[in-house]
């Protein structure tokens, strides 16, 4: 992430483009994170079973694996935003931006 960062802090529009990257995956993992924990939670208060609400149970008692998953989809989000970023050439587009001023 500290390696990240220091592409992005080098000019404007990347720190802008990976804020909103990092906030938009931070949003999405929260989301999944906290529905797999309710849905846990309504399956053991109410003793749902069936395989929708087995899945769910299984994966609300293995968060520690979660971990290695959310890790990955930082990285891939960050590889994704950099190629995003150089095949749109966001650097170039500022650079012409500066010029005008």
């Amino acid at each position: 992430m500290l390696g990240a960062y220091g592409w992005a802090f080098v000019k404007p529009v990347r720190k802008l483009c990976y804020n909103l990257t990092i906030t938009f995956v931070s949003v999405v993992v929260t989301f999944v994170v906290g529905g797999i924990e309710v849905l846990g939670l309504l399956a053991e208060h109410f003793r749902l079973s069936g395989a929708f609400w087995n899945t769910a149970h299984r994966l609300n008692e293995n968060f520690s694996a979660h971990g290695y998953f959310i890790i990955a989809l930082f990285v891939l989000s960050l590889i994704l935003l950099i190629a995003v970023y150089r095949w749109r050439r966001y650097d170039e587009l500022e650079v012409r931006a500066e010029v005008s001023i």
